[in-house]
């Protein structure tokens, strides 16, 4: 194979643009006037949750394969991941005809190994963790002679992923700013690089969880460290250790890499979906949690957000609205010990229905040890308005008469 460990030009992106027209979608912007009026910049999204697979990955994968020698495409590839490297390279392995064998964790979900095997790879469930997946990976690519197809740390990988750049400045010629999530930094060194060689003044900033910011902590350090403190719901960016090519470019490009908790992700992902009607995993929206979270002053300025995936846990996605709810004082939890005898349960419900509240769920717990004898414990769920309405309906209830808490 050409050399993969060397910096690609901007020429391998260009390159890269022609061969991927007409394979994958040249995604769209879409803008966002209330993050605009509320921040006061002009901001735009870069929609790669729609793209082939669900992310980005596939752009580089599939310009990765087209680099592979006729031997090598005989032996096949092998990669590992549980998530979107995953799809994006079985599915470049079956648009180009190749034998695709993808390592994923023991604990990857039924749903993600079953995306992997409908783009036509063989699924090889090994180990607990990403390390001990790649560890197999790599045995086996060097036993069957497969060629191992890395996440982020290949020249033609990060050439695919500057694609993007060039997309972005052909629809936003003159954007001030590009803000991109970052794992192990392959997306963001390509876009960096070829947004630079067009416009060498606009602004590049990644976006890392701040328990897994590893890429953040290698640019302060000036070497490759690895550094989590915790867990995350941006599986897409949960990455222990840059590459020594991402570190590298990133160090050239990229002005500053900075972080945000789960819980301010979280609401960007519900902002863009109730407000946009765009659906993004955790991941994808780590860069509009930046602005939301006021990391970023982007006061005149016109900034896109690159929107990297859209693979998102439909479980994981039900906690994310339940939660955002709750924040937004849009949901409220309020817990009764009422005594057990008829009409009671009904009284309390039709309080907060004449409120214009809607009662989500209702639980009964008459096996809680707080509960004295000849009373329920009742729990309502209640959507509401906003917090003037919550203490409209707190009001209404309390003239039913019975005492209640507003649970956390």
């Amino acid at each position: 194979m050409v050399e993969s460990t060397q910096q690609p030009t901007f020429e391998n992106v260009l390159e890269a643009a022609k061969f991927l027209n007409g394979k994958i979608n040249r995604t769209h912007m879409d803008s966002s006037e209330t993050i605009g009026k509320k921040f006061g910049g002009l901001v735009y999204y870069k929609l790669e949750n729609l793209q082939k697979t669900g992310s980005f990955k596939i752009r580089g994968a599939l310009f990765k394969v087209s680099k592979l020698t006729s031997e090598e495409r005989k032996a096949g590839v092998i990669a590992v991941s549980a998530g979107n490297h995953a799809q994006g390279v079985a599915l470049a392995s079956r648009i180009s005809g190749i034998n695709c064998k993808i390592v994923m964790p023991k604990y990857t979900t039924p749903a993600k190994i079953s995306a992997v095997e409908r783009y036509g790879a063989q699924v090889d469930l090994f180990g607990s963790d990403y390390a001990e997946a790649r560890d197999h990976a790599l045995k086996l690519s060097a036993e069957e002679n497969r060629t191992f197809i890395e996440g982020f740390n290949d020249r033609w990988i990060i050439a695919g992923q500057g694609t993007i750049g060039l997309e972005i400045m052909e629809d936003i010629p003159d954007a001030d700013m590009v803000i991109v999530p970052v794992g192990g930094g392959g997306l963001i060194s390509g876009i960096a690089m070829a947004a630079k060689e067009i416009n060498p003044n606009i602004t590049v900033i990644g976006v890392q969880s701040e328990n897994y910011d590893s890429v953040r902590a290698s640019v302060e350090e000036g070497s490759i460290v690895e550094h989590v403190t915790g867990e995350t719901i941006a599986d897409g960016i949960a990455i222990r250790r840059p590459g020594e090519l991402t570190l590298s470019m990133i160090q050239k490009y990229v002005d500053r890499i900075i972080t945000v908790s789960d819980e301010t992700i979280a609401l960007a992902l519900y902002h863009l979906l109730e407000h946009n009607k765009i659906l993004v995993e955790p991941a994808g929206a780590a860069g509009l949690a930046a602005i939301l979270g006021e990391k970023i002053e982007i006061s005149g300025k016109k900034v896109v957000v690159v929107l990297s995936g859209g693979n998102i846990n439909l479980l994981l996605l039900s906690k994310i609205i339940y939660k955002s709810l709750e924040h937004e004082s849009r949901l409220i939890r309020i817990g009764f010990k009422i005594p057990d005898r008829p009409g009671t349960l009904y009284r309390i419900a039709s309080a907060i229905s004449e409120a214009g509240g809607n009662i989500y769920h209702a639980e009964v717990d008459n096996l809680d040890e707080s509960t004295p004898i000849g009373f329920q414990s009742i729990t309502f769920t209640v959507n509401v308005r906003g917090s003037k309405h919550a203490a409209e309906l707190l009001e209404k209830v309390k003239s039913v008469g019975y005492k209640f808490d507003v649970l956390e």
